[in-house]
């Protein structure tokens, strides 16, 4: 065991002061303590787990605080030991590293899959404060992947499953590829080893039977280059099995298909020295349209700069060339680890470098997963938003002022409103794309310029969850609709329970204080509000909430007139999220209607004669008397089945005549019964009885049109 440790701090010796690295070998002295009788599922002691872990971190350079919380990273999880201790002995520093790192144990949860979004967001939350608890966490999986033989099969997938999910796009977000790479393929490798095993064969006969033309594609690249007078580094670029697979997959392309490119990267010293070498390669071989990508003017979300170019092999084959600066190569394998490079290296100051220019990039993202958060509903919520936001295809766009937005492709104007600020995606009503309007839910494209059109009345729409893709702007929306929702809800509770306490002739405010004190305490409720949203949504139901807090009201207000009863709830239309109209009968103005309490969804009004009531029938207490407002405005969706002889043009026909009635067809559905006959249901927006009336009138008139009903209603 004393090899190890000595390794790591010969290892840390080459670049941090001798009382830190005492203080990496007195952690683990302490850890081995902390850990003693512990053993690893493979049978080693438990404290070779953390050493390992610093020891990946100590390859990337990190400084000491982040070795010694590797080494310390379990003992608050699996040891009695607490943040105080750690704190007093080796500072707040390395606590709130370790405190961060550590799964939420103490905490009871409803299901597996909500412990592991919480645990996530909790990592989130302790990555804002500090980046190197990810890196902690990252190397910590990396270590488990490369030991993940000795674990049963489901578990093994699991992780792994996890690992392709989470850790590796994480990594890869933060520009930790190298990191990345491995997690992906110790991931495939567990997750899918009989797919593993046959691509990593043929990848190594390809390889040796490809080994000549590489190379000589190689030697014509750097005898051009020193033709030119550039120095240059010029590599062959192995593929990774799990990239491979994934891009079979994807593309569905044979292992051929995908291996049929040659790859290589080219390091120079400078920026100015990249763009001479593209055009060298250029000069070189031919260029194939459409196919060169500048992230050093516009580099990717985690930092990462290349020139990207494919070129019309000599054999062939298409030649892909990377070329990069030598910094960049060092941010495109560490990402924000350069950051500590460049402090522990060099002597660089941290503010200088591409290092840190990851490193920043690295803190926005980490503030949008803050913002994120905070307007999730719950951890799973948070989850989603974050796997979201893990798989970014880029797109780069313009503001009308020239300033780059960087966006996921298939991003919208939307999601562009809600990455300049989330007031801006509320108040968005419109976009232009170059100059010219275009629906919200058209998908951007790289170098348009994109204005956002905003208003003081604009506000999110619900269906504007079905195309955006960006997990902040799903957040702001979601967030947006549940304060709405729940203002409506409250109304809609309040409408309720007021007519329910009519019916004993009292009014909210004839009930005392302390009787609605005390009811909102037996319900563990802290507002009158919140009562109101659950009857409003339907978790409480408002005649039985009325039942006990009108009991003995009328003893103390005295008896009521009968003209104070209140008649029915009445509908006015445009109800907002919380009063939905049942699409089993479609229920418009004029049609006799009842209301049912359905619980998360509302009230939801049926006609009378609906299916529904029967099947209801078991639970009176949630049915509410409502009728129709006598103004009752907009347009309510029904169904009609038109029965007509199958010939040719009778569809636009019956189309035609019902849009002549100023009526909107929302859907079409067309039925063949027999050859000579079919059947059409339209669902079309009506204003009310008399507007379907004429509808139905103008279609009866068509001498295609045998029988014309109402669906449902």
């Amino acid at each position: 065991m004393s090899f190890h440790i000595d390794d790591l701090c010969n290892l840390t010796d080459a670049y941090l002061e001798p009382d830190q690295v005492r203080d990496i070998h007195r952690a683990y002295e302490f850890g081995a303590e902390a850990h003693q009788g512990q053993m690893r599922a493979s049978g080693e002691p438990y404290i070779e787990h953390p050493v390992q872990v610093a020891r990946i971190l100590a390859d990337m350079r990190m400084d000491a605080q982040t070795i010694v919380a590797a080494i310390l990273h379990d003992v608050m999880e699996d040891t009695p030991t607490a943040k105080g201790q750690i704190a007093s002995l080796f500072g707040d520093e390395v606590a709130d590293l370790v405190d961060g790192v550590s799964k939420l144990t103490q905490i009871s949860f409803e299901s597996k899959a909500q412990a592991q979004a919480e645990y996530y967001r909790k990592m989130m939350l302790a990555m804002a404060r500090d980046l190197r608890v990810i890196l902690v966490k990252l190397a910590d999986r990396l270590h488990n992947m490369r030991t993940l033989d000795a674990l049963r099969i489901e578990k093994r997938r699991q992780i792994a499953r996890e690992t392709l999910e989470i850790y590796a796009p994480i990594a890869n977000r933060l520009g930790l590829n190298s990191i990345r790479l491995e997690l992906e393929d110790l991931g495939f490798a567990a997750l899918y080893p009989m797919r593993y095993r046959v691509l990593a064969a043929e990848l190594k006969k390809v390889r040796g039977h490809r080994k000549h033309v590489v190379k000589k594609i190689e030697q014509g690249i750097k005898r051009r280059l020193r033709q030119e007078g550039l120095q240059a580094t010029v590599v062959g670029r192995e593929k990774h099995l799990y990239s491979l697979f994934r891009k079979m997959r994807e593309k569905r392309v044979s292992f051929r298909e995908v291996l049929d490119v040659h790859a290589f990267r080219v390091i120079v010293d400078t920026p100015d020295t990249c763009y001479r070498v593209l055009g060298v390669v250029h000069n070189l071989y031919k260029p194939m349209p459409g196919k060169f990508k500048d992230y050093i003017a516009l580099p990717k979300a985690n930092g990462y700069q290349s020139l990207h170019t494919v070129l019309f092999g000599p054999y062939g084959a298409p030649i892909e060339i990377q070329v990069r600066s030598a910094d960049m190569h060092a941010v495109a394998e560490s990402g924000i680890a350069a950051h500590w490079m460049y402090k522990n290296g060099s002597g660089q100051s941290a503010d200088k470098g591409d290092g840190n220019a990851a490193h920043q990039r690295a803190r926005r993202w980490v503030k949008e997963l803050l913002e994120m958060q905070k307007q999730a509903g719950d951890s799973i919520e948070f989850l989603e938003n974050l796997k979201v936001d893990l798989f970014p295809k880029d797109v780069y766009v313009f503001t009308p002022r020239g300033d780059i937005m960087e966006l996921p492709r298939g991003a919208t104007g939307v999601d562009l409103a809600y990455a300049v600020h989330t007031d801006i995606g509320n108040a968005c009503i419109a976009v232009k794309i170059d100059g010219r309007y275009a629906p919200l839910r058209t998908q951007l494209a790289t170098s348009q310029t994109v204005e956002v059109v905003t208003a003081p009345w604009g506000r999110p729409n619900a269906n504007w969850l079905d195309f955006v893709v960006t997990g902040k702007a799903r957040a702001g929306i979601r967030n947006y609709l549940k304060h709405l929702r729940a203002g409506e809800a409250i109304e809609l509770g309040r409408r309720l329970l007021t007519q329910s306490l009519a019916q004993d002739d009292v009014t909210l405010d004839d009930i005392p204080g302390e009787r609605l004190d005390e009811l909102l305490g037996g319900l563990n409720l802290p507002t009158l509000d919140a009562l109101l949203e659950e009857i409003g949504l339907g978790k409480r139901i408002a005649p039985l909430v009325a039942r006990r807090l009108a009991r003995g009201a009328e003893d103390e207000t005295g008896s009521r007139d009968e003209s104070s009863r209140s008649g029915p709830l009445l509908i006015r239309g445009a109800e907002g999220m919380v009063i939905n109209f049942g699409k089993c009968c479609h229920p418009i103005p004029g049609d006799s209607i009842v209301g049912y309490v359905s619980a998360g969804r509302g009230l939801v009004i049926h006609t009378s004669n609906c299916r529904n009531i029967a099947e209801n029938a078991d639970h009176p207490e949630n049915w509410v008397e409502v009728g129709w407002e006598p103004d009752v405005s907009g347009e309510f969706p029904v169904e009609i089945r038109v029965d007509t002889a199958n010939q040719k043009g009778v569809l636009a026909t019956v189309a035609s005549s019902i849009a002549d009635t100023g009526a909107n067809i929302e859907n079409v559905s067309m039925d063949s019964r027999d050859g000579a006959h079919a059947s059409l249901v339209f669902l079309v927006s009506v204003r009310g009885r008399r507007h379907l009336a004429t509808i139905m009138r103008r279609i009866r008139g068509i001498p295609a049109v045998g029988r014309i009903a109402r669906v449902g209603g």
